[in-house]
């Protein structure tokens, strides 16, 4: 059967639209491939920033001191200790207005006995029970892996006094706790002063 002209022109104009319609799938194919590869690589790239930002993190926690501190022999002795590393040296500083030498034990540890006779002539002149806190100030020399740092932490003593039956009072230190990462003299100085205050307002 002979088509005619305008059949044949009609053909071909059918026939360039499925062209087009060809062309424009083809294109919008790879447009897609492209944006999906593109998702895909920033997709990796971010979980690749993101493990790396965790294992720093997890790097920084493993060698940074996690200070522990334990009261024992009845109250008159605190135990310093970090689970994760080796303490290696220690050095115990107290507030300035209680006139005691810092401290450097062997062992890490605090004793009642450095601080028992300051603190009780301070707070002297009020009742035999009282109960306060003393921040003092820990350095500490540890190992984390090959390497020996050092870092500093503020310990907080909760202390009570009682009557002796005889005379005076004694000492014995009920808790023990990490108040602050860092910290200096000034720092525990000023925290001192500020519970020396409170323990001589009227009650």
């Amino acid at each position: 059967m002979n088509e005619t002209p305008a059949e044949k022109a009609e053909a071909r104009a059918i026939r360039r639209r499925w062209l087009t319609i060809g062309e424009i799938v083809a294109v919008a194919g790879v447009i897609i491939a492209g944006v999906s590869l593109w998702i895909s690589w920033a997709d990796k790239r971010n979980e690749a920033s993101e493990k790396a930002a965790e294992a720093s993190k997890a790097k920084a926690a493993e060698t940074r001191l996690d200070l522990r501190a334990s009261v024992s022999d009845g109250g008159q002795q605190v135990v310093l200790s970090d689970p994760a590393h080796e303490i290696l040296d220690t050095a115990i500083a107290f507030p300035e207005a209680l006139n005691i030498g810092a401290q450097a034990p062997v062992l890490p540890r605090i004793e009642a006995s450095w601080f028992g006779s300051p603190v009780l002539g301070a707070t002297d002149k009020g009742a035999d029970e009282r109960e306060g806190r003393l921040p003092v100030l820990v350095t500490v020399s540890y190992r984390a892996g090959d390497v020996t740092k050092q870092d500093r932490a503020i310990v907080e003593l909760v202390w009570r006094t009682s009557g002796r039956m005889l005379a005076g009072r004694e000492l014995r230190i009920e808790a023990a706790r990490v108040r602050e990462r860092g910290g200096d003299q000034a720092r525990i100085d000023a925290m001192w002063a500020q519970e020396l205050a409170r323990l001589k307002a009227p009650a």
